[in-house]
């Protein structure tokens, strides 16, 4: 599902929106690039949706290079190797990983419907003022792409112990 972006000019009145990603204030965002997450897990911040996902080492690199989307197989191989990473972090109590995997797995959802939804994956149009672009020039390959992941998505949701361990670590670090 796409979120809807920013009201740009609420004053004036004009009912367009932004992407969030304008105006992004890098040194308040609780992920930083230099931190190795797996030596410093404490400095982990759950945050909402896929938030932190591209920068967490040492999991980016790991996790990462996994991650595909161009086809509902392609999609497949790369969510259940994903949910597969994500176990093993369940497993043994690597609550930083676990979370990074279902982030991509969230993600592989996320952005496999952009992709379905607009053409060439881009929602807005940044020579015009970021306006809008047209919904539902994309490819439907992705839309099974987008599938696969949902449904890999919710299994790492409703992994046994899942739900407890994140309730414990956001009341613990946020």
């Amino acid at each position: 599902m796409d979120r809807p972006g920013k009201d740009i000019n609420a004053t004036a009145g004009i009912n367009a929106r932004r992407p969030s990603y304008l105006g992004f204030g890098k040194e308040k965002y609780a992920w930083k690039s230099d931190v190795d997450y797996r030596a410093h897990p404490e400095l982990y911040r759950v945050g909402k949706g896929e938030q932190g996902v591209l920068i967490c080492q040492p999991y980016k690199s790991v996790i990462g290079p996994l991650w595909r989307f161009k086809n509902p197989d392609i999609a497949l191989e790369s969510a259940e190797a994903i949910y597969e990473l994500f176990s093993g972090f369940m497993d043994v109590g690597d609550f930083v990983g676990a979370d990074l995997a279902r982030k991509y797995l969230q993600m592989g959802y996320t952005r496999a419907r952009r992709y379905a939804n607009y053409k060439g994956g881009r929602k807005y149009d940044k020579a015009n003022d970021y306006a809008m672009l047209e919904r539902g020039t994309g490819e439907q390959l992705k839309a099974g792409s987008a599938a696969v992941f949902y449904d890999y998505w919710q299994k790492a949701e409703d992994h046994p112990g899942y739900k407890r361990a994140k309730a414990d670590w956001k009341k613990a670090y946020g």
